[in-house]
């Protein structure tokens, strides 16, 4: 059969086709704008040319100590330079870089390190105690490097050798190793442990290029953009602003401690106008009363725990604009957004609070999603009140659980990526989420959403954050136990005072019959750990979790 005209000769080759890779923004960054400011950290200014070099000293540094591809490279550090030189030097050595979460405790870092099969381990040295501890833990210690960071406190190091001096070593004309296949992994992240079952998240070099991209233009990026980092870089690699705001040769501005007063001084004195928020940072800037509303309005992305309508439009009535998002560290970032729509602005604040607190539709960057019976794997109707789980599929989704055949293919089923999230999906096609799959209470076989309990216990004013989980019932199976944490300086209410304001809000089967006043125990991105709280209410769900690990 005669080959149709294109169907020969229109070959891949070097000139047409290269391997995807978000490392190659950071040479573009160098070229156009070398003396344009890359990073700011504190009083420290660096120019995107000399961010470049420290960059490829890193990584041929780290080559010359024998590190390269199916070595993983972990940092253990907050939001510094040194953490975002990480996120190209590791890389251009053709090594993983591994992010970990320093509000684990050492059990939980030696787990990471020992799971990930860590080769050398980089710490700033806030956190070199807890290093130490985890290390202690670990049969084969990595080599290890001190980050000591300027605006760090004075800690004893536990390291090899000192970072700078490190990266010194390395040479500034190093080409970098590049990736012969996109589909190679660039990340490891792990999961935030809201289930307490911590999974390794590969990331590819494909996937977080293509995320970056989707962040510039499903969130887009104004020229030179000046990003505050609040968001924890070790989550799903700040969902790749790392990469995204260096295409677009903007500036990051570091920020080792996140608290309203930290983030409102940098958008007075740094000329913020882009972040990325979780729903604890909201949080404290809804309650940041002693700060009056912006002069400027700074875009704010915040995804996470669904937000109550309440703390958006508060954050709103500051200034900020907001836009919110739905993301999930195994598709690298946030490819889901509730997209303003046009007429939505003539709206009562309350219309657009309800509007607000959508997840949405799909990025024009991401293939496809779904909100189906998990069984059936049919699509749900589009009326806003029947659930069903969230899937996904695209481009951005991750390559798999490392280590993790089982989890994986559990994750696939059926040709999607099942987010274990419950959706009802509105007659205009958005998305909303309504709890987590493990977080739906059944109650005398009604499903309750533990998000719409939350929802009306965040509209108290004395309620900074509330969290709804099961808790066993002799007659109905399971209740609501809602756990409450009150703001600072204002008059406490009592457990009565909480179940009476709800029972003006919500039909009574979905009322608390429990209110704990407590703080509640958070990861570091924000996201109230559940599996815990279950524990303490002794839901089914923490029984048999308990009994299937021990």
């Amino acid at each position: 059969m005669t080959p149709g005209a294109y169907e020969s000769g229109l070959d891949r080759c070097k000139a047409n086709y290269l391997p995807l890779t978000p490392l190659g923004f950071l040479d573009r960054a160098a070229l156009v704008h070398p003396d344009r400011i890359a990073v700011v950290h504190g009083e420290l200014q660096r120019t995107w040319r000399e961010t470049r070099e420290r960059c490829y000293r890193l990584a041929s540094a780290l080559c010359e100590k024998g590190l390269g591809a199916g070595d993983t490279v972990s940092i253990l550090s907050p939001n510094t330079p040194a953490m975002l030189e990480a996120h190209f030097g590791v890389p251009l050595s053709g090594a993983v870089l591994n992010a970990v979460n320093y509000r684990l405790d050492a059990q939980g870092v030696a787990f990471i390190l020992r799971h990930g099969e860590c080769k050398l381990l980089l710490v700033d040295r806030e956190f070199a105690a807890l290093a130490d501890a985890a290390l202690a833990l670990l049969e084969h210690r990595p080599m290890v490097i001190d980050i000591n960071d300027h605006l760090a406190p004075l800690c004893a190091n536990v390291g090899d050798i000192d970072y700078e001096t490190f990266i010194r070593s390395g040479s500034p004309d190093f080409e970098g190793v590049w990736p012969d296949d996109e589909w190679q992994p660039i990340a490891l992240n792990y999961t935030s442990g809201t289930t307490g079952d911590p999974k390794g998240v590969v990331a590819s070099h494909r996937g977080t290029y293509l995320m970056s991209l989707l962040q510039m233009t499903n969130w887009p990026l104004t020229r030179a953009p000046r990003y505050l980092w609040t968001l924890p870089m070790f989550h799903a690699n700040g969902w790749c602003f790392t990469w995204a705001i260096t295409a677009a040769a903007g500036t990051h501005v570091c920020l080792r401690k996140v608290c309203a007063e930290t983030v409102f001084d940098a958008i007075d004195n740094q000329g913020i106008d882009h972040f990325c928020a979780a729903p604890i940072v909201m949080a404290m800037i809804a309650n940041a009363e002693d700060r009056p509303a912006l002069k400027t309005p700074v875009r704010v992305l915040t995804a996470g725990s669904p937000p109550p309508a309440s703390v958006l439009n508060a954050v709103v009535s500051r200034g900020f604009d907001v836009d919110h998002v739905y993301g999930i560290t195994e598709v690298s970032g946030t490819p889901i957004s509730c997209v303003w729509q046009d007429g939505w602005d003539e709206l009562t604040p309350e219309e657009q609070g309800a509007k607000r607190v959508r997840q949405g539709a799909r990025a024009a960057a991401f293939e496809s999603l779904m909100v189906a019976d998990t069984d059936t794997m049919q699509p749900i109707a589009k009326e806003g009140q029947t659930t069903g789980e969230l899937l996904l599929r695209g481009n951005t989704v991750m390559m798999g659980y490392l280590k993790n055949d089982s989890a994986t293919r559990k994750a696939f089923e059926g040709g999607w990526f099942h987010t274990g999230d419950v959706a009802v999906v509105h007659p205009d096609g958005y998305v909303q989420i309504t709890d987590r799959c493990k977080d739906v209470i059944i109650s005398g076989g009604e499903n309750i959403s533990s998000v719409e309990i939350e929802e009306a216990l965040h509209c108290h004013p004395a309620v900074l954050y509330a969290a709804v989980v099961a808790q066993p019932d002799d007659k109905w199976g399971e209740v609501p136990c809602a756990f409450v944490e009150l703001k600072t300086g204002v008059e406490p209410p009592t457990e009565a005072e909480i179940m009476m304001f709800c029972q003006a809000r919500l039909a009574r089967f979905k009322c608390p019959r429990r209110v704990v006043f407590t703080e509640l125990p958070k990861t570091a991105t924000g996201k109230i750990q559940k599996f815990l709280l279950r524990e303490q209410a002794g839901s089914r769900d923490a029984i048999v979790r308990l009994a299937s690990n021990g």
